[in-house]
């Protein structure tokens, strides 16, 4: 049963990779599926971590964010490409989920691994007071990783703490504040940047790990969690923050 629902969510990944631009309901994934409603959707979240609704959203946002990057065309026309109906909406939702307006984002071509790291490694808190610390492990030796603490599944906004790394091995993330968290983790191969902003390949030039709900609690607590980054797959969410620019301007209002 496993397979025929995976194979029932990758129908429907793969509608949404070509028909993203589209008004798709959920019935019309469940469709795709040939399941119920109200099934589909269950097992889609439990497949790939989101709702298909979120899903759908961040296929669009990584859209919009290649045509920023990569063309000329204007904001509003993207806007709709993408399936906004509304401006507004679009660069509202782009910017909460990326870290940057639309045009902040089109100004500074978006994410670039190589800047992430100035050769040693680095860390944010939130506020709290416990510790999350571990190993990352890659295919990707010797290159810089992110990992950070998010609410939900989905690599996008402000983690609630984040270190970089300039290669895989031991991490530390202090001032983590109660909560229920997911560790993301992220890695980029050299000179293939643009991964971010593309479906998955079978070239393993993205990296990626989740793992959570980690609960942390009020009182100080160190939580061990090693992470594994593996070649993203099409059952991943797309991410979305632009970590060279948005963490390097984290680190400018807080110091360092």
């Amino acid at each position: 049963m496993d397979d025929v629902i995976e194979r029932a969510v990758m129908r429907v990944i793969e509608d949404i990779q070509q028909n993203f631009g589209e008004q798709i309901t959920i019935d019309d994934m469940a469709h795709t599926a040939m399941f119920s409603k109200f099934h589909f959707s269950r097992v889609f979240q439990r497949v790939t971590g989101l709702s298909p609704g979120r899903f759908l959203s961040a296929v669009r946002l990584r859209e919009a964010k290649r045509l920023l990057a990569s063309t000329s065309l204007n904001i509003a026309y993207i806007s709709h490409q993408v399936g906004y109906s509304s401006v507004g909406t679009f660069s509202s939702r782009f910017t909460r989920s990326v870290g940057l307006s639309p045009s902040r984002y089109r100004q500074v071509l978006g994410v670039s691994g190589r800047s992430l790291v100035g050769g040693a490694s680095r860390s944010r808190g939130g506020g709290g007071t416990a510790t999350v610390h571990g190993t990352v492990t890659s295919p990707l030796p010797d290159r810089p990783v992110f990992a950070g603490m998010f609410v939900g599944q989905l690599l996008e906004g402000k983690p609630a703490s984040y270190t970089v790394l300039s290669r895989p091995g031991p991490f530390v993330m202090d001032d983590v504040p109660a909560g229920h968290w997911y560790l993301l983790a992220q890695s980029v191969a050299e000179g293939c940047d643009d991964a971010v902003n593309l479906p998955p390949g079978a070239e393993g030039s993205l990296c990626v790990a989740r793992r959570g709900p980690i609960a942390v609690g009020e009182h100080g607590d160190t939580h061990r969690a090693d992470i594994t980054l593996r070649p993203m797959s099409s059952f991943d969410p797309p991410h979305l923050l632009a970590l060279r620019d948005v963490l390097s301007a984290w680190n400018q209002e807080g110091g360092g």
